[in-house]
């Protein structure tokens, strides 16, 4: 078990592959750890170091009170890239990760070489309507939207043919600590990547689920249209977490962007 303490949070980490390889770093969704990303890992092409790690208030990070702000989030990844030495690193972020590497794109430009957006944009949702989750997570728990949230997550394929493993997701989900998953919905009310993201200017992939609920494709493709020189790539039969419904095809992808970028 791998653990930094950079302050005011302590984070959990893994790093694994190649240890001269190129620098990978993958930033896990609201409400999950980092083994979100357990099925691509394998499949990635060889001569990679890879990071994962759970964000503050999530998995065996340490988990603040009080809202977070993107900036923080931010931060806390720049913290610890830094002290790992994952500088030029090629960053795969799903939904909140994907603000987080658009925030570190833009202010730790030496960090990130290439990005991929995954089921994420520069805006996710409306500041009232995470401003009314927190309240219903205050008052009634993760438990209360639990079920929900995993329409949204899984496509209708993957309830139907995955329950046993749906049901390990959902108890992911409501063993995250009700103040980082608050903690982590305020820092995403208030966060607007539109101007800063449309400044950017490194290799760029954007990835949307053709069923997501939480970022639908259209929002998705809006940010890539946004991004010069991004490209879009859709998921059919796909949610909000392609790497977990499609991980073949989901890691065939990146491999593919991976080569396009240079950093295979």
């Amino acid at each position: 078990m791998e653990m930094i303490n950079l302050g005011d949070v302590t984070l959990h980490y893994r790093v694994e592959g190649d240890p001269d390889g190129r620098p990978i770093v993958f930033a896990n969704s609201l409400g999950t750890d980092f083994r979100l990303w357990d099925k691509i890992i394998p499949l990635l092409p060889q001569g990679l170091r890879i990071l994962r790690f759970d964000k503050r208030g999530h998995g065996l990070s340490s988990c603040p009170e009080g809202d977070y702000t993107m900036a923080q989030l931010v931060d806390d990844t720049a913290g610890l890239m830094r002290a790992l030495d994952f500088k030029d690193s090629f960053f795969v972020g799903l939904s909140i990760g994907g603000l987080i590497v658009q925030g570190l794109a833009a202010s730790h430009p030496d960090l990130v070489r290439a990005m991929v957006i995954s089921n994420s944009a520069a805006r996710i949702g409306s500041e009232q309507l995470w401003r009314e989750r927190i309240a219903s997570l205050r008052a009634d728990g993760i438990e209360a939207i639990a079920d929900n949230i995993m329409q949204r997550w899984f496509a209708r394929s993957f309830h139907q043919q995955h329950a046993l493993e749906l049901g390990a997701w959902r108890n992911m989900l409501t063993r995250t600590p009700a103040a980082g998953y608050i903690g982590c919905s305020a820092a995403i009310a208030a966060c607007d990547f539109s101007a800063s993201s449309a400044a950017l200017e490194l290799p760029t992939l954007v990835i949307a689920g053709s069923e997501d609920g939480s970022v639908p494709p259209a929002v998705a493709r809006a940010t890539a249209d946004l991004i010069p020189g991004a490209r879009f790539e859709l998921f059919d039969d796909s949610a909000h977490l392609p790497c977990v419904e499609h991980p073949r095809e989901y890691a065939g992808v990146l491999g593919d962007f991976l080569q396009q970028s240079g950093h295979v």
